[in-house]
């Protein structure tokens, strides 16, 4: 088994505790509200959402994907900080054992936040993974990312 890791910032005008309420703590009932189109539901399949939980992501039709289920390794509401892996779904295609997450959010010099996410990629085999291979789904989850801040900026009272 390989591992390749990838990391990248993005900065946003919300407070990070907002974000990470958002995007982390209430996802299974906010993203599949703000994007019905591509996300059926969010279920939570064991667990109370906390460490150890494990989470299934049902795509509509509309998606290239039906599912992937992700486990909670660590959620840290204090230091507003995620690590999450990716365990089965036909995300992985037959490439990928899992991908493992970690996202912290933390607060800019303007009062909003950066978010700081690294990739740990677990190939099957000895499989290299090219950062062009993942693009799409960088991609992806930045626009899921982009329509939360739009959504928290519209409403400013929401995870206030």
């Amino acid at each position: 088994m390989g591992v390749t890791s990838f990391t990248q910032e993005i900065t946003c005008p919300i407070a990070p505790a907002r974000m990470f309420k958002a995007l982390i703590v209430d996802s299974n009932t906010l993203i599949p509200k703000l994007l019905p189109q591509f996300i059926k539901s969010v279920d939570i399949i064991q667990g109370n959402g906390g460490a150890g939980s494990i989470e299934q992501v049902n795509f509509t039709e509309a998606s290239h994907f039906n599912y992937v289920k992700h486990r909670i390794d660590e959620l840290d509401e204090d230091n507003l900080v995620c690590k999450y892996t990716m365990i089965e779904g036909d995300a992985l295609g037959d490439k990928l054992e899992s991908i493992a997450y970690e996202v912290k959010f933390e607060v800019a010099s303007d009062g909003g936040c950066v978010c700081k996410m690294t990739s740990k990629y677990n190939t099957v085999g000895e499989f290299d993974v090219k950062e062009e291979e993942i693009k799409a789904g960088k991609d992806k989850a930045m626009g899921i990312y982009k329509v939360v801040e739009a959504y928290l900026l519209e409403n400013p009272h929401v995870y206030a």
